[in-house]
């Protein structure tokens, strides 16, 4: 199998090797003894442990019963992009986010790509994230994923060139952005030097990016001077440091269903002033809990009166209830069509190749290759719920071959992709890992996002899975400034 690794023209790692946007850096870390680089990584994870940087892993106890709190791993060595190769991303995840907004507003009115047959009808009206309540509902712009984040991984063409594919689309309450926005901060704090040397692009200015776009969102009675709120679950989600800390970026309130009431259609948050109107909910809580009167009666974490405040256009919703439909991965193969039918262009990001279990010619390939595939639920999230054939034993592969054959519709198949890898600090030294990369679109007024996003890395040796829930760490994202880009907004001293 090819391999593509982001630093280095090839493996193992040799100096003289690295790639041109990397050899100003390469040149810089060949200077650095590793004592002192263990060191600011001790450094580091005793920063990121005092102001509190975990996140809760489900399903694991202490041994005082109490939830596990685990710091995602942070890497010292930062994933570097040239700049002609983030300009052509940005431009596919543009695109691509566009179409996927056209869409969901789509089988929601007019289903114009149902009744093309583009689409399966079936996979749409029966899919569990589709929200009939939504049905005929109008939001400001007719957008509906207001902040996306969309998987990116590299993988070796035959030629031993890499090729950026989109692996999945993160369209309901996408997580992470909080470690992008930490991750630059500390290697500021830790590597100044670096950012005078290096023209790299900013990231600081995402919270400002986020508040602008969930105001454009806000119902034309609020347009002039909406009130922002952030609707966690509580302290005890997983991503909670994030709900508290961009709600601080963003000089809102973070607020939980008990703070919210509905009368007379329009929601209101209690204060110690009284009660305050609120226009637009930055929504960190999934469909299922956000209204008790219309969906999972027994939530406490939502709402109740809270969709008719909406269908009433008197609140908005980021991202709008019934998104997940476009981000399933039995919808996911159907993204280029999206591109072809609503634009009339062809996807510049490409798909990964994919079959589909549901159908017969698909799903016998798959039972016959399960050895080499990488098998996901649709429903799947996280790393969990998925097979990997070439990692996997017989009596997992077997199992699989059951769930498969019980519910060929709940899975779909691609190519073990040899996921690009980037140099990265072990115990042992300087190794390559797995990587791949979560941009952050938002869709507002216009479409736009800070260059880079979350670099995920897949700390054990081998391994294809970078969720933090899996034992996945992050990294710094550098995409460095072409001669011809402004620098008005640099993160550093102007070079």
């Amino acid at each position: 199998m090819q391999k593509f690794d982001e630093m280095y023209q090839g493996l193992p790692y040799a100096a003289g090797a690295e790639r041109a946007h990397y050899q100003s850096y390469a040149k810089w870390l060949q200077q650095q003894p590793f004592e002192k680089m263990q060191a600011l990584r001790e450094e580091a994870e005793l920063i990121f442990r005092r102001v509190g940087i975990t996140f809760a892993v489900y399903g694991e106890k202490d041994e005082d019963g109490s939830g596990t709190e685990r710091l995602i791993p942070f890497d010292l060595i930062p994933r570097i992009i040239p700049s002609h190769e983030w300009v052509q991303m940005q431009k596919g995840l543009v695109q691509r986010v566009t179409a996927l907004n056209r869409f969901i507003h789509d089988v929601y009115h007019g289903q114009e790509i149902l009744k093309a047959g583009i689409v399966p009808r079936d996979l749409v009206l029966d899919n569990s994230q589709y929200r009939p309540e939504m049905r005929g509902v109008h939001v400001p712009m007719d957008l509906y994923a207001h902040i996306a984040g969309i998987d990116i991984v590299r993988a070796a063409d035959a030629d031993g060139t890499g090729t950026y594919y989109v692996l999945e689309d993160n369209l309901r309450v996408p997580s992470g952005v909080s470690y992008m926005l930490e991750n630059r901060r500390m290697m500021m704090r830790l590597f100044p030097g670096l950012f005078s040397s290096h023209a790299v692009a900013p990231v600081a200015h995402y919270p400002d990016m986020l508040l602008d776009t969930l105001r454009a969102s806000a119902p034309s009675h609020a347009a002039n001077n909406p009130t922002v709120v952030v609707l966690t679950p509580g302290m005890y989600n997983s991503a909670y440091f994030e709900h508290a800390f961009l709600a601080q970026q963003m000089g809102v309130e973070l607020v939980e269903g008990q703070d919210l009431l509905v009368r007379d259609d329009v929601l209101y948050m209690r204060t110690t002033q009284g009660l305050q109107r609120v226009d637009v909910i930055y929504r960190r809580v999934d469909d299922d809990f956000l209204d008790p009167t219309v969906f999972r009666s027994s939530s406490t974490l939502g709402c109740a009166g809270l969709m008719q405040a909406y269908r009433k256009g008197n609140v908005a919703i980021c991202n709008a209830v019934g998104t997940g439909v476009a981000d399933d991965k039995s919808v996911y193969p159907y993204v280029p069509a999206m591109i072809r039918f609503y634009l009339g262009e062809e996807a510049i990001l490409k798909n990964v190749p994919t079959w589909m279990c549901r159908k017969p010619d698909d799903l016998a390939y798959v039972l016959d290759h399960l050895d080499e595939l990488v098998v996901k639920e649709v429903h799947g999230a996280g790393g969990y719920g998925m097979l990997i054939g070439p990692a996997s034993t017989r009596a997992e592969i077997e199992a699989f071959r059951a769930a498969l054959k019980a519910k060929p519709n709940g899975y779909i198949a691609q190519p073990t992709l040899s996921l690009s890898s980037s140099p990265t600090y072990v115990e042992s030294g300087i190794a390559p890992r797995h990587i791949d990369l979560r941009p952050f679109v938002l869709s507002g007024k216009e479409v736009q996002m800070v260059p880079g996003g979350l670099t995920r890395v897949a700390l054990k040796d081998g391994s294809l899975v970078v969720n933090s829930s899996q034992g996945g760490g992050t990294k710094d994202t550098w995409v460095l400034r072409g001669p011809e880009d402004d620098y008005s907004e640099w993160d550093g001293p102007q070079p």
